[in-house]
């Protein structure tokens, strides 16, 4: 698991909410489109019933905030493709160099 410094976990803590808000605002559209379409109600109905069962245990919609587990989070956001590698402008080149690793390489024991 990476060693995070402080300047890393003050700035992951003000991107989480943007993060997210952007991630569920693309899952609406999802949703909108999945609703709109010719199939019969109770189709759609369950359909969006199972993805938002599915997606509420994403990262991009909840994370427990805890210091300890943001390279975790920071990881499975980039797996999960609610961020890139871009969104990580501004954090530091260790931990921008771990996280682009461990999404790679998502089954590797001492990351996620």
């Amino acid at each position: 698991m990476y060693t995070f410094n402080e300047s890393d976990w003050k700035l992951f803590r003000q991107r989480i909410a943007v993060w997210q808000e952007n991630h569920m605002e693309r899952l609406c559209r999802e949703y909108i489109e999945l609703l709109s379409g010719d199939r019969k109600a109770s189709e759609k109905w369950w359909d969006l019933e199972k993805r938002i069962k599915e997606e509420k245990r994403s990262r991009g919609v909840i994370v427990v905030m805890a210091r300890s587990r943001m390279s975790q989070h920071i990881a499975a956001l980039l797996i999960e493709g609610v961020i890139t590698e871009d969104d990580l402008d501004g954090f530091s080149d260790d931990l921008r160099a771990w996280a682009a690793a461990a999404a790679r390489d998502p089954g590797g024991s001492d990351r996620i």
